[in-house]
């Protein structure tokens, strides 16, 4: 199947190299794109691609924000922030708000190629040693809150939460526990679907908020 993709920058020339990459691999395909946050959201309603790749800072309406009207839509999109600077504070509220993660503009098109193929498997985290440094260094500003529906995870879910939380891929998790992939596909599903969560970077967010695991701890 080919990975359906929205480009949204409002400089054209950034928009035209990633275009050069994602087209010129295997799989992929740019369907539509978008010069502000408002187009973006409008772009990608439109066409429902698997993947949008966001910059975090775009006028009339910022990345950001138009990442957020994306998903609170049904089946949203998988949204990549792009950025130019990694500034915690705008990373951890872009992960809060339920991306899949962020990608510097520097970065090389071979890591823009994994990112996509990373996001839409939605079986891993996108960089996840950035992505829990990020969440615990923000996380541990506050007393942790424990939500109700922590009591619905079963002691194996709540295993696997953990393992999340540290950024392992199913693979990693399955021989950790010593179960096979599927089961640990089915756990991370009733994980998120038990705690009301998007996908696995919402459920780091949400182990470190929650006390599950806490910064400065092995989360194991």
């Amino acid at each position: 199947m080919t990975i359906r993709i929205v480009v949204a920058d409002d400089q054209a020339m950034v928009r035209a190299g990633l275009r050069l990459v994602v087209d010129s691999e295997p799989g992929m395909e740019v369907v539509g794109e978008a010069a502000d946050g408002a187009e973006a959201v409008s772009v990608a309603r439109r066409l429902l691609p698997d993947v949008v790749l966001m910059d975090i800072s775009m006028p009339r309406m910022d990345g950001l924000t138009a990442a957020r009207k994306l998903l609170d839509t049904p089946n949203p999109p998988k949204i990549v922030m792009l950025t130019t600077f990694d500034t915690d504070e705008n990373l951890y509220a872009a992960l809060r708000a339920g991306t899949s993660g962020f990608l510097l503009k520097v970065s090389p098109p071979e890591q823009l190629v994994e990112a996509i193929r990373v996001v839409a498997a939605g079986d891993a985290l996108l960089d996840p040693a950035v992505t829990t440094r990020v969440i615990a260094s923000f996380a541990g500003r506050h007393e942790p809150v424990r939500p109700p529906q922590l009591a619905e995870l079963t002691p194996r879910e709540l295993e696997v939460l953990r393992s999340l939380a540290r950024g392992l891929t199913n693979a990693e998790i399955a021989t950790e526990l010593f179960v096979g992939e599927a089961t640990v596909k089915t756990h991370v599903a009733r994980v998120l679907m038990k705690l009301q969560l998007r996908d696995r970077a919402q459920a780091v967010v949400f182990a470190y908020e929650s006390g599950v695991v806490r910064p400065g701890v092995e989360a194991g």
